[in-house]
């Protein structure tokens, strides 16, 4: 049986571009790749005892979202997506590129990558995170954040909640980075 690879047409093909940005490369990602790159805005993910090391670096550089969000199954991530997408919409609307990051890019960053790419290309969730997957192997964001994620995909009523009803939305139990342009 042939290896059938599923296909999303209005989805940018970036994963040529992707490749520049694999794990084994992360120490290489320095200011000066940073800019190479052509990186205007950054999210920056981090829960309260990470924020010495995961912080803004370059506020005259770049234009920061920095959002604390903890790695863990009964987070609530809905309520960042809402300003995670104005924030990148927002880049991406003036030509930039938003370069979204966390401690190890494996669960928070992923799980805002796959929300903004259900939401904004209309996809589930089973496609949204194999399309970010196939640019970064290593993702996997944790069992809440999967529900959370799934819950969203299942109804599509990401954008048309307000912050009020995503509060009351609960995970049932259970980053480094990624490049939109």
């Amino acid at each position: 049986m042939e290896d059938v690879k599923l296909q999303f047409p209005s989805l940018p093909l970036c994963k040529e571009e992707a490749e520049d940005w694999t794990y084994p490369m992360r120490r290489e990602m320095q200011l000066s790749v940073l800019q190479k790159c052509g990186i205007t805005h950054v999210i920056c993910i981090r829960q309260n005892i990470e924020a010495n090391f995961i912080k803004p670096n370059f506020q005259q550089l770049f234009r920061y979202l920095v959002l604390d969000i903890a790695d863990n199954p009964v987070e609530n991530i809905i309520r960042f997506f809402l300003t995670s997408k104005e924030f990148i919409d927002g880049c991406l609307q003036t030509g930039g590129k938003v370069l979204i990051h966390g401690n190890a890019g494996i669960s928070r960053s992923a799980a805002l990558v796959i929300a903004y790419i259900m939401e904004t290309f209309g996809i589930k969730y089973r496609d949204a995170f194999t399309y970010v997957q196939e640019r970064r192997f290593c993702i996997n964001p944790n069992a809440g954040f999967v529900h959370q994620l799934q819950a969203v995909s299942n109804g599509h009523l990401m954008m048309k909640m307000n912050l009020e009803t995503c509060r009351c939305l609960q995970p049932m139990r259970d980053n480094r980075w990624l490049v939109l342009q």
